[in-house]
Order: structure tokens, then C-alpha cells, then sequence
């Protein structure tokens, strides 16, 4: 049970971090999300940005099973 506080301190760091740098970056507004927009109707669908978390997330739980 000693790894769990770590992993859990790992987390918070990570999360801590994506938090700062959201602030600097704008997620959301990359070219591949597709928007329509019609008359005062919007449908946003954020493929790129998905793929890109997606993508972050992988590598970080990743690097967080191979230390572990």
C-alpha cells in the first residue's frame, strides 16, 4: 500500500499542471474540430483535440505503469 500516496501525489502534480498550462493554451480551437454553424444553432465536435488528450493521457498513464 506504500505506492498508492505516491500515485496519488503523481496525479496531483500532473493535474496541477494541465490546469496551469490551460490557461496559456486553448484547447478546443484546433484545425480538425469541426463547427456548423446554422442560423443561432452551433454542433461543435472536437476530433482533434479528443485524439490529442487522448494521445497525452496514454503516454502519461504509460510512463506512470512502466515506473511503478
Amino acid at each position: 500500500m506504500s505506492g498508492i500516496p505516491k500515485l496519488l501525489m503523481i496525479v496531483g502534480v500532473i493535474i496541477f499542471v494541465v490546469g496551469f498550462l490551460m490557461q496559456f493554451i486553448q484547447i478546443g480551437k484546433l484545425p480538425g474540430d469541426i463547427v456548423v454553424k446554422k442560423g443561432n444553432t452551433t454542433f461543435y465536435f472536437p476530433i482533434a483535440t479528443s485524439i490529442l488528450i487522448s494521445i497525452v493521457l496514454s503516454l502519461i498513464f504509460y510512463f506512470i505503469g512502466k515506473f511503478r
